[in-house]
């Protein structure tokens, strides 16, 4: 059945008129006449419903969308398939999809990018938690409404679509510009793929276009494989350019761990005081789940507080950087009371009873990107501070001239720690000299 206003799918879906069209079908709003709701109802075309495997793909991740339960991404209805076609009802999303507005505006503030970042990474994390890896990020599927929330789409098509070889014509239209250098390859999509397509999505809403050409789908697949991105706007913050730049890079161990991580980060660059940063923070502080992934285990990472950045900054004589460094090196320990802040009582105020007594944090946060980068001499005090016990291990050999040496390059476990927990500190180690002996 050619889809048509008036048409009536499941007996209950009435087609109202059509939304947008795509590669593997189109998507119509409708109206529900059972309990009068209005409804998008993405149906598929009819040559794919003739392929039985490819249906049976169809119908599973569409079960798979309907378990995922997060206000950040559009909710499925019914799945059902009627006269030589099939079809999912989704939650309408009132707004417009992110590539409308990047057609109309070109670029978005660096605030606003930032804030869809964040929302997107916590929707992602949520389905990632639930085994499901999107596979088709990029701003046609991301809906934003008129108070600039963000609401994943195509969860129930987006990772058949990817099933579709690079050489059929039209099957990734769309897809391969935000297609992670290892998908791209042949490799099975992970959580870090979708990481990847986000990093994308982000720079093209702060560049205006995309990191990457072609003239053929295969050529902007080899581009995702080889090339260096080109380089962002130097009035972009550079916080924000390096944010971008991991969820980008090639390897998908180089990029942040998990969504909720680069959540988190973004949460970092936010202005303080906005309802997205109580939002975030209060959704990334309850999550507990641990689950395994393809590539690295998703870990709590509970949220960040920009302000104490500043204070560290502030410090400027040796002795308040050392206090620092023993008391709260890092800005991500739990919070607790400061004893400055503590009212002090005169000896003649007899009246006011003393202030309770600092309680010792419990758990630290601990974040690689804090760490990065930074000589294993400085890493291992730091953390011996927050009160765990730190195994420093010489990992991966690189030349003798090579500054990084003595580098930190990855910490394990990351998260919300308890105190007294063990943590691994892996740094660059000078490559053993092959001529000694001879």
């Amino acid at each position: 059945m050619k889809p048509e206003e008036g048409k009536i799918y499941g007996d209950r879906y009435r087609l109202i008129k059509r939304i947008a069209t795509g590669g593997m079908g189109e998507v119509w709003q409708a109206q529900d006449d059972v309990i009068l709701r209005q409804v998008a109802i993405k149906i598929l075309k009819q040559q794919y419903f003739g392929d039985p495997d490819f249906v049976e793909r169809f119908r599973t991740e569409a079960k798979h969308a309907a378990m995922i339960n997060h206000d950040g991404i559009a909710n499925v209805y019914d799945y059902g398939e009627d006269e030589g076609s099939a079809f999912l009802v989704m939650e309408l999303v009132p707004g417009e999809a992110l590539s409308s507005i990047l057609e109309r505006e070109k670029t978005l503030p660096e605030q606003q990018v930032i804030s869809i970042i964040a929302q997107t990474a916590l929707a992602m994390d949520a389905a990632h938690r639930e085994g499901l890896v999107h596979r088709d990020i990029k701003p046609g599927n991301l809906l934003i409404t008129p108070e600039g929330n963000v609401k994943i789409t195509d969860f129930g098509i987006a990772r058949v679509t990817n099933q579709v070889s690079l050489t059929q014509t039209g099957q990734v239209m769309g897809t391969v510009q935000y297609l992670a250098p290892e998908q791209a390859t042949g490799k099975p999509a992970t959580a870090s793929g979708d990481i990847y397509s986000l990093g994308i999505v982000a720079y093209e809403a702060l560049a205006g276009k995309r990191p990457f050409k072609g003239e053929t789908q295969m050529a902007i697949a080899m581009a995702q494989i080889n090339d260096t991105p080109p380089p962002l706007s130097a009035d972009i913050d550079p916080k924000l350019v390096k944010l971008v730049m991991d969820c980008m890079a090639k390897k998908p161990d180089q990029r942040p761990h998990t969504a909720l991580e680069l959540a988190a980060r973004a949460e970092a660059l936010m202005t303080e005081g906005t309802s997205s940063i109580t939002v975030i923070s209060q959704q990334v502080s309850d999550e507990t789940t641990t689950i395994d992934t393809d590539t690295k285990p998703i870990t709590t990472v509970p949220p960040i507080w920009p302000w104490l950045a500043l204070i560290v900054i502030l410090l400027t004589t040796i002795a308040v950087v050392v206090w620092a460094g023993l008391i709260a090196p890092k800005q991500h320990v739990i919070p607790t009371k400061s004893p400055s802040q503590t009212p002090t009582q005169s000896p003649t105020d007899t009246g006011t009873p003393s202030p309770p007594p600092t309680e010792t944090p419990t758990k630290v946060a601990i974040l690689l990107s804090d760490f990065q980068g930074l000589d294993v001499s400085l890493v291992v005090p730091q953390l011996t501070a927050l009160g765990l016990i730190v195994e420093p291990l010489a990992g991966d050999s690189v030349p003798a001239d090579d500054p990084r040496i003595g580098q930190v390059y990855d910490v394990t476990p990351l998260g919300n720690l308890a105190v007294g927990s063990t943590i691994q500190v892996y740094y660059y180690q000078q490559v053993a000299d092959q001529n000694t002996g001879n």
